[in-house]
């Protein structure tokens, strides 16, 4: 990542907050120092496989979650402004398999969250959001009612998937295997789903947080803090993540020079903007919880 890729000069500390539903997406920063200077969020790096050594502004007001890779810092007053203008901001470990952020995240709305609680509590209301994700997901509601019954039927339907964009992008393909410890260890089509992922679940968790939803209460995952962000991530994961992740694994496997993990963040970073995928995840809650959230600034 150049400097031209991020926006340099005086920011400002105006108050007015931009719309999540209008910015642009996420930003990963790795290995160097975030901090203010002269009223501008700076990002002094120290160089790496994803950006060159140098000073870089950040435009924080437009940018709807800063990813803090691996050897980054942040200031107190780097802190004060992203929170003064709703930038979240989260920590991802190496390689893009561990996700970490400090709740809460939300934007202080109690209406999304009061539907979303109505719903969880009720069993039947909840089993009734899950069979919808399925839906959307696999293009049919399916009739059974046991949430046992359609993980399993899930898990079928993605190793499927997984073969199918395999032989479309002409990728060797074993099994889904990885190790959280050793991500790296991995074979590339792994590593590349590890990474797509990841920034699948940043913009899932930007559309989460914007509507103040519930992150840990899931309708299909469980017993995670970030179950329901996962839940609306895999909604995107045939159309969005999948070939993310296969067609940088065809293109990596044909140009040995390209760094797997920087060229899916490009790639990310564009399909997002073009796909408009922050704004639509966010439609999409709002239909799933039954909301009408138009007051918001999500």
């Amino acid at each position: 990542m150049g400097r031209s890729s991020l926006f340099s000069g005086r920011l400002g500390l105006a108050k007015a907050r931009i719309p999540h539903a209008d910015r642009h997406g996420l930003l990963w920063l790795t290995r160097g120092n975030l901090h203010v200077s002269a009223g501008t969020l700076l990002f002094k790096a120290a160089g790496s496989d994803s950006i060159d050594p140098g000073n870089y502004g950040i435009p924080y007001q437009t940018i709807s979650m800063i990813l803090l890779g691996p050897g980054t810092t942040i200031s107190h007053d780097a802190l004060r402004i992203l929170a003064r203008h709703g930038t979240l901001l989260v920590a991802v470990g190496e390689g893009g398999v561990k996700f970490y952020s400090a709740p809460p995240l939300g934007q202080g709305r109690s209406d999304v969250a009061r539907a979303h609680v109505r719903l969880w509590a009720d069993e039947e209301a909840r089993l009734d959001v899950a069979r919808r994700m399925y839906a959307i997901r696999f293009g049919q509601l399916l009739p059974h009612k046991d949430i046992s019954v359609l993980r399993g039927i899930e898990g079928g339907k993605t190793k499927e998937l997984y073969r199918i964009m395999a032989e479309k992008y002409e990728v060797p393909w074993k099994r889904r295997s990885y190790d959280r410890q050793n991500p790296t260890a991995a074979d590339l089509p792994n590593q590349a789903i590890n990474h797509a992922a990841t920034f699948v679940e940043s913009a899932a968790e930007v559309a989460v947080s914007a509507l103040g939803a519930i992150p840990p209460l899931g309708f299909i995952h469980e017993g995670s803090s970030n179950a329901f962000t996962l839940d609306i991530a895999d909604l995107w994961r045939a159309t969005v993540t999948l070939p993310l992740a296969f067609s940088v694994t065809r293109k990596t496997i044909r140009i040995p020079d390209i760094s797997l993990e920087r060229e899916i963040r490009r790639e990310a970073v564009s399909q997002f903007q073009k796909e408009k995928l922050i704004p639509k995840m966010i439609e999409r809650i709002k239909e799933l919880l039954h909301v009408d959230d138009s007051s918001s600034d999500a």
